[in-house]
């Protein structure tokens, strides 16, 4: 067996981009071992690791053999019939073939196989030394890497994310000799860029990464998250605080890092006057501070920086982050004391100089499409309609402060704030911010019920209003994020146990829209000129493409809980009207799935479904809806179902009434004997046409009692 010995490949950069690097470090340790793999080179590709900060990329395999195992080399050349002539001598496509092999036609072989015969040359080739195929498979592995915009620098006519500076290729302690981008392969690393900046010998793979560390250089980006986090800790405890690192902005603090240093600072304490939610917001967004705030979630004057540097005069960092938030904080407070003179509804007659889409009007004709919408649903889901109308007309006002211009990400929250300080209710103006909820994946909605009417006529609007001008999204393009706003308005309606006609709904939302924003979607046909279709027409096309765009959205939804397809679509076969009886009728059949007679009922149901379906194209009429008559029973086993189904149907009334699925099936799942019997003992296509009848009336009512849940034979 070949030795093996570990391997390092590390390439030298300028700084890389802190949010794409963890994917960049991982997709170059891929390229490699994919590489590696590909050559069929041995080497403990299960325990390779990737290493990155903001001036490399590394990728570490602890095993990996000296050379490639022979390789065995078949090529089929022509088939016996086109490789000899009639007098059995090499026609010129086999001695073509040959010669391409390097060898004569007497060196080739025969394969015979039940398709056919052919000529092969077959021969073992020793494999390559990994050294040689190193410098090729690395450059496979770069060329692979996800780089939306690659950059060229000086004269050369390569391109790469950054500018490179070295590269270092060990495999155990030998340089692999090998060259891209311009480089040529060597033991000298860098470390740190102030810390250690003369270069760094590297004696071997295994000793890099101690190296790294000795040169101020923390290689391994999950150490640096723990430094980090360990550090702002400590610090956050000298103040008395509780710092806020979230994973987003720890992943970027490590990705900014070589050597992360955490620096205690403080800012004037008349700046927390100004909402929290803007002090935070240009901390971590704008400077990548860490806020701290007391036990009781209050933020406190207190901050911690994260230096790339360990410095001998801490004292510096801190005045000179302490000197970089001051203006920022100053324009925050400036614009909250100026937003507070205008009172919210002060700036409504502003939405109309304010274009929302071409088609669909201005920010006040989307205002007050949503607050009827508002109205409408708050008077059937039980919450003050007058409360409703009056968060939907406030709710694009905040648009249009001076905080909101600066910040964009506090729409919502600014309105909250200035609702409240202006007198509206406490209500409305949490409904102004909750409203937006949502706002990303693993977000809640809306806690109140005003804040879920709100989001729910909010999203109404808009999927009806953009898909009607013909912009619903194609392909990964979706600049109105309507696959967020549908899976929104989907979740809000579930998960706030809202009973709202989901088309119906979209049929309302597509009424208040402007005339030219149903004809705008209208695409031009052959002849150049847009279909003429009547209003009415239109919209029962976008209803249809509506309603299946939020039931797609729902897939994955369900999918990610747990539940199949094919519970899924047992449900969407019965089109209840709304997404919460939806959710109700998908648990009751996942719960009915798990029972041991759903399987033979689910097989009977699509058993009956067959037989009905037939039976509908023959006569022209389903049997489901038919009364059964006892007088035509001629076996036990039907006498038996029919007084079973009926039982069940007696059982059963109330709590379906009540929405109560799970309970249902449960007492469905009961008909399992009686259904068996019933197929085992009875033929169903009699010869009396009258029994015949009864028969599949009798099948008919088995199919509506599960129907009146879902599409049990899709099971």
């Amino acid at each position: 067996m070949a030795e093996h010995k570990p391997l390092l490949i590390e390439l030298g950069t300028e700084e890389l981009p802190p949010k794409a690097l963890d994917e960049l470090a991982a997709a170059f340790l891929r390229g490699i071992c994919d590489g590696l793999g590909k050559r069929g080179i041995d080497a403990a590709l299960d325990q390779a690791k990737a290493y990155a900060t903001p001036r490399r990329l590394a990728a570490h395999i602890p095993a990996v053999a000296q050379a490639q195992p022979e390789q065995t080399i078949e090529r089929r050349g022509p088939a016996m019939n086109a490789a000899l002539d009639a007098e059995g001598q090499p026609s010129k496509a086999l001695l073509g073939f040959a010669q391409s092999c390097g060898v004569g036609v007497e060196q080739l072989e025969k394969l015979e196989t039940d398709k056919g015969a052919w000529f092969v040359f077959r021969a073992v080739k020793p494999g390559q030394p990994v050294a040689v195929l190193l410098p090729e498979i690395l450059e496979e592995a770069l060329k692979d890497l996800p780089i939306p915009r690659p950059m060229r620098w000086a004269d050369h006519d390569y391109s790469f994310v950054r500018p490179v500076h070295w590269l270092v290729i060990l495999h155990g302690a030998e340089i692999v000799d090998g060259g891209v981008l311009g480089l040529t392969s060597g033991r000298k690393s860098r470390g740190h860029r102030f810390m250690h900046p003369q270069p760094m010998h590297v004696a071997d793979a295994d000793s890099w990464l101690d190296a790294m560390r000795a040169s101020s250089v923390l290689a391994d980006p999950q150490e640096r998250r723990q430094r980090i986090r360990a550090q702002v800790e400590q610090v956050a405890g000298q103040t008395g605080g509780v710092p806020r690192l979230d994973a987003a902005l720890l992943d970027e603090l490590a990705n900014l890092t070589e050597w992360p240093v955490a620096i205690a600072c403080t800012f004037e304490r008349e700046f927390l006057g100004v909402p929290p939610e803007a002090l935070v917001t240009t901390m971590v967004a704008n400077q990548k501070f860490v806020p701290v705030f007391d036990a009781a979630g209050k933020l406190t004057e207190h901050f911690i920086g994260i230096a790339n540097i360990d410095s001998k005069d801490p004292a510096e960092i801190r005045k000179g982050y302490e000197r970089v938030i001051r203006p920022r904080f100053a324009d925050a407070k400036f614009f909250w004391d100026e937003d507070l003179k205008t009172p919210l509804a002060g700036y409504q007659e502003q939405l109309k100089s304010v274009t929302y889409q071409q088609a669909l009007g201005s920010l006040w004709d989307k205002s007050v499409r949503v607050a009827e919408l508002a109205r409408v649903i708050a008077n059937r889901v039980g919450v003050d309609a007058g409360a409703a109308t009056r968060a939907a007309s406030l709710s694009k006002c905040d648009l249009l402060t001076r905080m909101v211009g600066e910040f964009p990400e506090l729409q919502g929250v600014m309105g909250r704030y200035y609702a409240g300080h202006h007198g509206e209710s406490a209500e409305v103006a949490e409904a102004l911010d909750s409203y937006y909820q949502p706002r990303y994946a693993g977000d809640a909605i809306a806690a109140g019920q005003l804040g879920q009417v709100l989001a729910v006529a909010e999203r109404l609007d808009t999927l009806a209003g953009i898909f009607a001008v013909g912009m619903k999204p194609s392909g990964n393009k979706d600049p109105f994020a309507l696959r967020r706003a549908a899976l929104g308005l989907a979740r809000t309606l579930i998960e706030g146990a809202l009973e709202l006609d989901l088309r119906g709904s979209f049929v309302e939302a597509l009424e208040l829209l402007p005339e030219g924003a149903l004809a705008a979607g209208l695409k031009p046909g052959k002849d150049g000129k847009p279909p003429v279709l009547h209003a009415g027409e239109r919209r029962a096309i976008l209803l249809d493409e509506l309603y299946d765009f939020v039931l797609d959205r729902l897939r994955g939804y369900y999918a990610e809980q747990g539940f199949d397809n094919a519970q899924f679509e047992a449900v969407l076969a019965v089109q209840p009207r709304s997404l919460a009886d939806f959710d109700r009728r998908l648990r009751a059949v996942a719960e009915f799935g798990r029972r041991p007679e759903a399987a033979s009922l689910a097989a009977a149901n699509k058993r009956v479904a067959n037989i009905l379906r037939k039976q509908a194209e023959e006569a022209g009429a389903p049997a489901i809806g038919r009364e059964v008559d006892p007088a035509h029973f001629e076996a036990d086993a039907e006498r038996e179902l029919a007084v079973a189904l009926a039982a069940a149907k007696q059982d059963t009334a109330g709590a379906l009434a009540a929405g109560d699925y799970t309970a249902v099936l449960a007492r469905l799942s009961q008909l399992q004997a009686p259904v068996d019997a019933f197929f085992d003992s009875v033929l169903v296509n009699a010869d009396d046409p009258a029994v015949r009848a009864n028969r599949l009336a009798l099948l008919g009512q088995l199919k509506a009692q599960f129907g009146a849940i879902a599409d049990i034979a899709l099971l």
